[in-house]
C-alpha cells in the first residue's frame, strides 16, 4: 500500500511516499534490497531519502544516481555505513557549492604573497613555502572551526536561522572576501573573515543536511560523516589550488590577472547572487 503526501525537510517541501511492503520470504531468501531510480535520468542532483523499519531495526539512506540500491542488512544501518553515505554527500555538496568555493578561494588568493606595505601593488611573492602554508592553514582552520560550530548547533536545533536570511549573507560574504583583496585593511584579516562568515556558511551546510534528512537513531554518524565530507572536499580544492598559485605567484599574470581581476570577477558574480537571493 502506498500513501502519497508531502513532507518538510529544512524549509523545503518534498513528495513523500509511505509504503508498507509484505515480504514473506525475507528470512529465507537473504537480505532484502531496494532500488530507487525516479528522476535520476532527468536530474543528476536528485536524491531519494529512505527511512524504513524492518524487524525492529530502523534504516536511513540517501539514494543517488551512483548509489541507487540499498540492502536491508545489519551492516547497512550501522554507524560506518551511515557515516560513509553522508560523507559522500558532504564532499559532493562542497564541490557543487560555488558560493562556498569562491569564498574560500578569494581568501586564499593572497596567501602566496608577503606584505611590504598596504595595497596589492606593494605585496611581493613569498619565498618561504612554510609561511604561505601557515597562511593557508589559518584561513582553512578558521573556516572549518566556524562552520562546524553552526552546523552542529543547527542540526541539534539549538539555533535555526531562516534560509532567506542566511543565503543572502553567504553571497555578501563572497563579495567581502573578494573585494578585501583590493583594500588596505581587509587583505590581512583573512582568517578573521573566514571565521566570522564561516559561521554563516555553517548554517548553509546545515540547510542542505536538513534537506537530505537525518536518521534520528544515527544522528551523530550522519553529522560527523557530512562534516568530514565537507572538510575532505574543501582540502581537495585547496590541494588543487595552492600548487598552482605557488608556481605562478611571482608573475604579473597571477598578481593582476588572477588576484586583482579574479577578485573583481568573483565580486561581480556574488553581487548577482545577492540580488537574486534578495529578490
Amino acid at each position: 500500500d502506498n500513501n502519497w503526501a508531502t513532507a518538510n525537510y529544512g524549509e523545503e517541501v518534498y513528495l513523500s511516499v509511505v509504503s508498507q511492503i509484505n515480504c514473506p520470504n525475507a528470512t529465507t531468501d537473504g537480505p532484502l534490497s531496494l532500488r530507487y531510480s525516479l528522476l535520476f535520468d532527468q536530474d543528476a542532483l536528485h536524491r531519494g531519502l529512505l527511512k524504513a523499519g524492518l524487524g525492529g531495526t530502523s534504516h536511513s539512506a540517501i539514494l543517488s544516481p551512483d548509489r541507487p540500491d540499498y540492502r536491508f542488512d545489519a551492516s547497512a544501518s550501522g554507524f560506518f555505513s551511515v557515516l560513509s553515505g553522508y560523507f559522500i554527500e558532504g564532499v559532493w555538496h562542497i564541490w557543487i557549492g560555488a558560493d562556498h568555493i569562491l569564498f574560500l578561494i578569494s581568501l586564499l588568493l593572497p596567501c602566496v604573497f608577503l606584505r611590504e606595505s598596504a595595497g596589492l601593488g606593494h605585496w611581493r611573492a613569498s619565498q618561504q613555502l612554510r609561511s604561505s602554508l601557515i597562511s593557508v592553514l589559518a584561513v582553512v582552520t578558521a573556516f572549518t572551526v566556524a562552520h562546524s560550530i553552526t552546523l552542529a548547533l543547527t542540526v541539534l536545533e539549538v539555533i535555526s536561522p531562516p534560509a532567506g536570511l542566511v543565503e543572502p549573507i553567504i553571497a555578501a560574504s563572497v563579495i567581502v572576501a573578494a573585494l578585501g583583496n583590493l583594500t588596505k585593511t581587509l587583505i590581512h584579516l583573512r582568517w578573521q573573515i573566514a571565521f566570522l562568515f564561516g559561521l554563516i556558511h555553517g548554517f548553509g551546510f546545515a540547510s542542505v543536511l536538513a534537506d537530505l534528512g537525518l536518521p534520528s537513531d544515527q544522528l551523530a554518524s550522519a553529522l560527523l560523516g557530512f562534516n568530514l565530507g565537507v572538510e575532505f572536499g574543501q582540502l581537495a580544492i585547496v590541494a588543487l589550488f595552492f600548487p598552482i598559485a605557488w608556481r605562478l605567484r611571482a608573475t604579473a599574470f597571477y598578481r593582476w590577472g588572477v588576484v586583482f581581476g579574479g577578485s573583481i570577477l568573483i565580486a561581480v558574480i556574488a553581487s548577482y547572487w545577492l540580488i537574486e537571493r534578495l529578490s
